[in-house]
């Protein structure tokens, strides 16, 4: 891969990175804010579903800034773009469509029709 390859999912992963931490500090916050007492229950409800759909997105955002620092150490260990099953490069499209990827397409179409016929 390019050296101007590298630096450009360098870039782009460090903004996504603080992207999606700016967005679970604010979410905290949101949520940190003054309790709400509701008198009627189907308020109640309507709100704790929404603090529990909240929550699983966070959770959601949690594991994708996990993959994103881990990306982020492979650019700078020179690991990043090589498929972690057959060690060829993962086509630059691909990382661009996910740049936390790990896999070049055979590689995860080979997996996910692995997972289909154990019926994961």
């Amino acid at each position: 891969m390019k050296q101007e390859d590298i630096d450009y999912f360098h870039e782009l992963l460090k903004e996504q990175l603080d992207e999606v931490l700016r967005t679970g500090e604010e979410t905290i916050e949101d949520m940190g804010d003054s309790p709400e007492v509701y008198a009627d229950p189907a308020d109640r409800a309507t709100a704790e579903s929404d603090r529990s759909f909240t929550l699983r997105l966070r959770d959601r955002e949690r594991k994708l800034a996990k993959k994103i620092q881990e990306a982020i150490n492979r650019i700078e260990d020179g690991s990043f773009g090589i498929c972690e099953d057959c060690g060829e490069d993962i086509a630059v499209a691909r990382l661009k469509a996910r740049p936390v990827t790990t896999l070049c397409i055979k590689c995860k179409s080979n997996r996910e029709r692995e997972e289909d016929q154990r019926g994961d």
